[in-house]
């Protein structure tokens, strides 16, 4: 690790940590409370999706819905006007609009084909935004002046790692950049996230054989065909399973780093509590 015990953190003049664990459990909120403390800089891995690895795509896929409609169209092509998706660090809806869900057109659905080459996109998009953690790292430090960086990931990160192998390249790199840090929930966490996501459900990243088996399964055991899927039913009934499936898989990623509980994150109210949390850990 990159601090392989207490006194090499804490005596550290440069601290870098990169969180990961489910979204909604607290690591965006610890992020924002450090930078409001100074001296942490923060690099949004699924802003840098949104900002460059997507935008071109999810740029085009606006352009090709404007082209629908004659007086947009004919007004793109006298180049009259322009559309930009607009993402926020905060917000990030233009990148899961384009993702969107697989199943019936008539109901939003995606064909199963175009949803898999979407999501394909995401995950290269992913990976080159999570091995750029090292540039950002270094112009925090050497560009803005910020003595302590924070790379805050996406919950997906642990589907296009494999956790089991220490020799992992994408491991291997953010270990040695970041401590890597589970932010951890229970099971009172996870179906409190269950509930919120079946009140409005969101697009959401997967591993390719694990968006294949449920696909399969979920057509199998309601006897349907792909066009007949309503797309906010399977992904309501997928998410569950893509929690109990990264718990493992976070589990494991965890050997190179810490983990520390989500009510742990939440009672950290300052920089120092931060520091002495992960003091503690390590």
């Amino acid at each position: 690790m990159l601090y392989p015990d207490a006194k090499s953190w804490h005596t550290s003049a440069r601290k870098s940590v990169l969180f990961f664990g489910m979204s909604g459990l607290g690591k965006t909120h610890v992020s924002n409370l450090l930078v409001q403390q100074g001296g942490w800089f923060h690099y949004s891995v699924d802003y840098r999706i949104g900002t460059n690895g997507m935008y071109q795509h999810i740029k085009d896929n606006l352009i090709a819905h404007a082209m629908r409609d004659p007086f947009l169209a004919e007004l793109l092509r006298a180049d009259a006007m322009y559309l930009e998706p607009n993402v926020h660090n905060h917000d990030l809806t233009a990148v899961a609009s384009y993702l969107g869900k697989p199943g019936d057109p008539a109901r939003g659905g995606l064909p199963m084909e175009e949803y898999r080459r979407r999501q394909q996109q995401f995950r290269t998009a992913e990976i080159a935004a999570l091995n750029d953690t090292q540039m950002f790292r270094q112009r925090a430090q050497d560009l803005y002046g910020y003595p302590h960086f924070i790379c805050d990931t996406g919950g997906s990160i642990c589907e296009w790692i494999d956790p089991e192998d220490d020799n992992d390249p994408l491991l291997a790199n953010l270990s040695a950049q970041c401590l890597l840090v589970w932010i951890k929930g229970d099971e009172a966490h996870s179906q409190e996230l269950i509930r919120r996501f079946d009140r409005a459900p969101k697009p959401m990243a997967y591993q390719p054989e694990f968006l294949e088996r449920v696909w399969e399964n979920y057509l199998n055991e309601n006897k349907l065909q792909e066009d007949e899927v309503d797309p906010d039913s399977f992904i309501r009934w997928t998410y569950a399973q893509a929690l109990a499936h990264r718990q493992p898989r976070y589990a494991a990623m965890a050997r190179h780093g810490i983990t520390v509980s989500a009510d742990e994150i939440h009672a950290v109210t300052c920089a120092q509590d931060f520091d002495d949390l992960v003091t503690a850990k390590l």
